[in-house]
């Protein structure tokens, strides 16, 4: 009865959708004739349905929807669609129609959702065609091709009633062989929002733009005096390049009034590659970055893009929380590096991008939350969590969306974003037609929550963290048709979060049991944060030595904080690397400082130093460093006088030092010495160095041996020069006696009788001598006058050798 008052009414569309529907039951008379011959009928309603839409051939031509403008028409308007329709079967298809579909308004959210996931078409639920003129005909349709259509229809023409959210389709009927009678074989639905005129009570929406990307800096720098940054790849260039996916997030959202949602590290990374840079490559080579000129352009556009926006900031490197509070808790430092990041996130944002930012947001995966995921961000100074509608679900069965502020006790609010709209643009957007119906969806959700209420409302839209290019197109198309439009007006997140909440709406987080299952299963693992506290241990130990520790706290401060991403979720082979590749970092910058093996050291005489060599290959110096050396024979060898003894040491950078250690032997035989480097508060630093000491000393006994034949030898030497000395006279007084004999009796030189030795003298000498010679060795004759020489080596005296 209703159509038949349409057709008497006063407009001609509502007659002509009124006969197209007759025909349409006309033509399938037939059709049902010869179902109701046929031995049984459908059971059940769903396979009624069924034989309805295998009738009708539905699915067998595909249509997409690649644009609809304006995507919310006024009056006036006219209101062009354009696609393709693609016959995906096997046989052509003849006498083809493109038509267009105005359903009724749709009185709820949850009724959208519905129609949007709907398939096939189903006769006498869609709604009848337009007609008329606003068709497009095709003679044939070959299978595997597509063809373009592009319908216009003035906006008047569709007798649009009240405000509202429509349903919109479009469609293709036609014939194939198998079925030579006209029947709908393809549909597209999507929505049409329609609010021609101001609303009296707009709502206040809120859009969040995420700018946050993956871990690309390592915790190496260079050793030059600037500290060279090294990237793990130089993705991040792909990114801020034109057409790439940051670049494309800020040349868009410059036109947007939204609120900059942004992490500091992403920020800090772009800001490095403005100067000298280097890239890993293969094992441990670098290469140097060339995007410099890139990165300057990109954050001179986001500096200029943020001017008069709020801008909230992130705590540094976008830490999981909900990792955190489930696996990290229980790991010493773990909440310490949250509150570090934390920190530094104001500073890092504000001399970037010359903007004070807010820092009291905290945002968990997908605004999934529990009571430990809200006491791990407060902890760090937050005091709003960016919550999530199908988290914080409502309770109290609220005919309308209610505000997003929500106290949910000790000073902390809920921002509860909507996840209807939060959720849409996900997925695969590159083909126009998906990001049509996104946007189409988009919108019709926004009105039709305005129109729950006339109490004015403030609305939260969170999209996901890291959008894709073309995801990132799709939402600025959304969000600039809602700014155009007549029902929304926009507001920062802060205005949202400080708002008057509904007294209505739940104030519960929900219990750690209904923390989704498949966002657990993406956590970082409990042994993630041990190993992040085991290089936090091996940090603190290294930076107590060195003179400038600015130098490797903060780089690995920062590499500590992005070990905690968010962006980690999905990826665990790669978050271990990054793990692994920082603790090993850690590790060969301590293994710079470290002791010089030593050999086996010979130890002659009672006491001698030993000599230890500290080897410094950092650029900068070591100090607050101790080198102590411990004997394992303390009865045998005594280092300065004791069993151990220690000496401070300091190095310079690039360069070695020795000590030397004062020891003292007990007892000939070897000992083991332990050298060992500790820090000042007595923690060992490095490995140790151990070596043998072969101790060899001179007793008492022997020295005295030693001087006594060195004293006969001495005295031999006197002994043969005086036997020398004294016939050497005896033979210069034979020379003399001579010479006399051969001068006597010459007058000028008379000898008397007691200058000359008489021939009876000189026999008698001969005569006592021969009898020396030949007489036998007695036993108690003297020693020889000389003692015999030594063949063996002289003393050494006491030395160290290595």
């Amino acid at each position: 009865m209703a159509e038949a008052a349409d057709f008497q009414g006063m407009t001609p569309s509502p007659a002509r959708r009124w006969m197209r529907r007759t025909g349409a039951l006309l033509a399938g008379a037939p059709l049902l004739a010869g179902l109701l011959q046929l031995p049984t009928a459908a059971p059940t309603q769903a396979a009624g349905q069924d034989s309805v839409k295998a009738a009708s051939g539905s699915g067998t031509v595909a249509v997409a929807v690649d644009s609809l403008t304006p995507s919310v028409p006024s009056d006036g308007d006219t209101l062009t669609v354009s696609g393709t329709v693609t016959n995906k079967g096997k046989q052509a298809v003849t006498d083809a129609q493109v038509d267009l579909r105005l359903g009724g308004a749709l009185n709820t959210r949850s009724a959208i959702d519905r129609i949007a996931g709907r398939g096939d078409y189903q006769q006498g639920v869609d709604a009848a065609p337009v007609g008329g003129k606003y068709v497009k005909e095709f003679p044939k349709l070959t299978p595997g091709v597509s063809q373009h259509f592009n319908i216009s229809v003035p906006v008047d023409k569709l007798d649009l009633g009240e405000d509202g959210v429509y349903e919109f389709a479009v469609s293709l009927s036609g014939e194939t062989s198998a079925r030579p009678w006209d029947q709908v074989l393809g549909i597209q639905r999507t929505f049409l929002p329609w609010q021609p005129d101001e609303a009296d009570t707009k709502t206040r929406t809120t859009v969040m733009w995420p700018l946050i990307s993956t871990a690309h800096m390592t915790a190496q720098t260079g050793s030059n005096e600037s500290q060279t940054p090294v990237f793990r790849d130089d993705d991040l260039a792909k990114e801020i390049a034109p057409g790439g996916r940051l670049e494309q997030l800020v040349s868009l959202g410059t036109e947007l009034d939204v609120t900059w949602v942004i992490d500091p590290d992403l920020l800090a990374s772009v800001d490095a590659m403005t100067e000298s840079y280097r890239v890993q490559g293969e094992g441990d080579a670098t290469t140097a970055g060339t995007h410099q000129a890139l990165a300057k352009q990109w954050l001179a556009e986001l500096q200029e893009a943020v001017q008069d926006k709020e801008v909230v900031a992130l705590p540094f490197g976008d830490p999981d929380l909900a990792s955190l509070a489930h696996n990290g808790t229980n790991v010493t430092g773990s909440l310490s590096h949250l509150k570090e990041a934390s920190d530094v996130a104001a500073d890092t944002v504000d001399s970037i991008l010359h903007v004070e930012p807010t820092t009291d947001f905290a945002w968990p995966v997908n605004g999934a939350v529990d009571p430990s995921i809200v006491k791990v961000a407060t902890s760090a100074g937050a005091d709003k969590i960016i919550a999530r509608s199908d988290s914080l679900a409502e309770t109290a069965g609220l005919p309308y969306t209610p505000s997003a502020s929500r106290p949910v006790g000790g000073g902390t609010t809920a921002v509860v974003t909507d996840a209807r709209m939060s959720t849409l643009f996900q997925g695969n957007l590159t083909r126009a037609s998906s990001s049509t119906l996104a946007v189409q969806r988009f919108l019709a959700q926004s009105l039709a929550l305005n129109l729950q209420t006339d109490n004015q409302r403030n609305v939260v839209v969170a999209p996901q963290r890291m959008p894709t290019a073309s995801q990132a197109r799709a939402m600025a198309e959304a969000v600039t048709a809602l700014q155009d439009g007549t029902w929304s007006q926009s507001q920062d997140l802060t205005a949202a979060a400080t708002a008057k909440p509904d007294s209505a709406a739940t104030t519960q987080v929900p219990p750690v049991s209904k923390y989704p299952a498949s966002l657990r299963d993406q956590e970082l693992p409990r042994s993630a944060f041990r190993q992040i506290a085991t290089t936090q241990d091996k940090l603190d130990k290294f930076k107590v030595i060195l003179t400038n520790q600015d130098r490797v706290v903060t780089p690995f401060g920062r590499a500590m904080n992005r070990e905690m991403s968010t962006s980690w979720r999905g990826r665990p082979a790669e978050a271990a690397d990054y793990r692994n590749g920082v603790e090993a970092y850690v590790d060969s910058l301590a293994g710079q400082v470290t002791l010089i093996d030593k050999s086996e050291t010979k130890l002659s005489g009672r006491s001698a130093t030993i000599p230890v060599t500290v080897q410094n290959n950092l650029v900068q110096g070591v100090d607050h460093l101790v080198l102590r050396l411990t004997s394992s024979s303390p009865r045998r060898l005594e280092i300065g006088g004791e069993r151990f003894f220690e000496q401070p040491v300091a190095v310079s950078g690039g360069h070695s030092q020795t000590v030397k250690f004062p020891t003292s032997a007990q007892a000939n035989g070897q000992a083991t010495v332990v050298a060992q480097l500790y820090t000042e508060d007595g923690q060992k630093y490095g490995a140790p160095v151990t070596f043998d000491v072969k101790v060899t000393e001179f007793t008492a006994t022997v020295m005295l041996v030693i001087g006594g034949g060195f004293l006969l030898l001495v005295l031999a030497g006197f002994r043969m020069y005086t036997q020398r000395k004294r016939a050497a006279a005896r033979a210069a007084e034979e020379d003399g006696a001579e010479e006399t004999n051969e001068a006597d009796g010459d007058p000028e030189n008379p000898e008397g009788p007691e200058d000359r030795l008489t021939h009876e003298d000189l026999l008698e000498e001969e005569s006592r001598t021969s009898a020396r010679q030949e007489a036998p060795e007695q036993p108690s004759d003297p020693t020889p006058d000389t003692a015999a020489e030594s063949a063996d080596p002289s003393g050494t005296g006491e030395r160290v050798d290595r």
